[in-house]
């Protein structure tokens, strides 16, 4: 099967085309102009990828990438809590997915799975544990990002109900080694660094190869029109930074950040950069998302894909930290 990635230098599309690539398919991947080659997949599998310049905004490219093509992955997107990047977010996240669905139905492509996000579900204000029946509410919990994601999983499912075969999964907040300037990955930076606060709210996390064989076996089977939460466990934020630490071996945060302190801190880094003129570090979003309290179910998945199971978020995190030290300490 000749399938074709878009989003293949993002951190999760790499990790797709690897799964892709070791499974014995045949990949295609589509990357912007001026991406850098992901070096945290090894060279010997991006050699056997087809890698073309493009775009999902672009609909010439996207005709192109699709000849001769059977299936599509759809992960390319934009991930930030930043309001300097929502133009370009919500265009890339929903018109660049209903420029995927569209292409896919015109070109008779079999098959299309399209990485959504946990964050397309919505949060909850209270605690609660979501599973793929929840409908989306809009509230004042959901960042941008959210609704960018939920927008786009809307085009996703318009396109099956006009004949597209696939299925849509959400990941929770994905873990794993990458460039850990960018994307989830800069946890990982954060702790090394020794980072001194934390928070208390609560979060799905999944490691990245997890995430990778969930779409590369739903690719491969027959089930259509569902989605999936692909979740490996609920961590309050706390945990998960401890947890890094004691990977790195350094110090574990220590000073709690109450959510009048997030509010705080955002608007001093906002204010910061106007001086600077670097992006902050924080924003009003980010502040919420890391005292919301939300928990994801991730039972549906392992019920339809027999062969399917989650890594250990422990085990993913010192497997990580390694890879990390490997990388970035010598």
């Amino acid at each position: 099967m000749n399938v074709l990635v878009t989003g293949g230098t993002g951190f999760l599309g790499a990790y797709i085309i690897r799964q892709l690539i070791m499974g014995g398919y045949r990949v295609t991947a589509l990357r912007r102009s001026g991406s850098t080659s992901p070096f945290f997949i090894e060279p010997s599998i991006l050699s056997q990828v087809t890698w073309l310049e493009g775009d999902v905004l672009d609909l010439g490219s996207l005709e192109d990438a699709m000849q001769n093509t059977d299936a599509v992955i759809h992960a390319a997107a934009i991930v930030s809590f930043h309001p300097a990047d929502r133009q370009l977010m919500y265009s890339t996240n929903v018109q660049g997915t209903a420029n995927v669905v569209n292409t896919a139905i015109e070109m008779g492509i079999s098959r299309v799975i399209h990485v959504s996000s946990v964050a397309a579900l919505g949060r909850t204000e209270k605690g609660e544990t979501v599973d793929e029946s929840k409908t989306w509410k809009d509230n004042r919990i959901n960042t941008h990002y959210a609704i960018s994601k939920h927008k786009a999983e809307m085009e996703m499912w318009r396109g099956m109900a006009e004949g597209l075969s696939g299925a849509i999964i959400n990941p929770s907040t994905i873990l794993g080694y990458g460039n850990w300037h960018n994307s989830s990955c800069a946890i990982f930076r954060n702790v090394y660094e020794e980072f001194p606060w934390y928070t208390n709210g609560v979060n799905g996390f999944v490691y990245v190869e997890d995430v990778a064989r969930a779409a590369v076996q739903l690719l491969a089977s027959d089930i259509n029109m569902e989605r999936f939460i692909v979740n490996g466990d609920n961590w309050t934020f706390h945990q998960l930074l401890t947890s890094i630490a004691n990977g790195f071996g350094k110090r574990p945060p220590y000073r709690e950040a109450t959510p009048l302190m997030g509010q705080l801190a955002w608007r001093i880094e906002k204010l910061k950069s106007y001086f600077t003129g670097k992006k902050p570090l924080l924003s009003s979003e980010s502040a919420k998302v890391a005292h919301s309290r939300t928990m994801f179910d991730n039972t549906k998945l392992l019920t339809a894909v027999k062969d399917f199971s989650y890594t250990p978020l422990e085990f993913a995190i010192t497997r990580s930290c390694e890879q990390y030290l490997q990388q970035y300490s010598r």
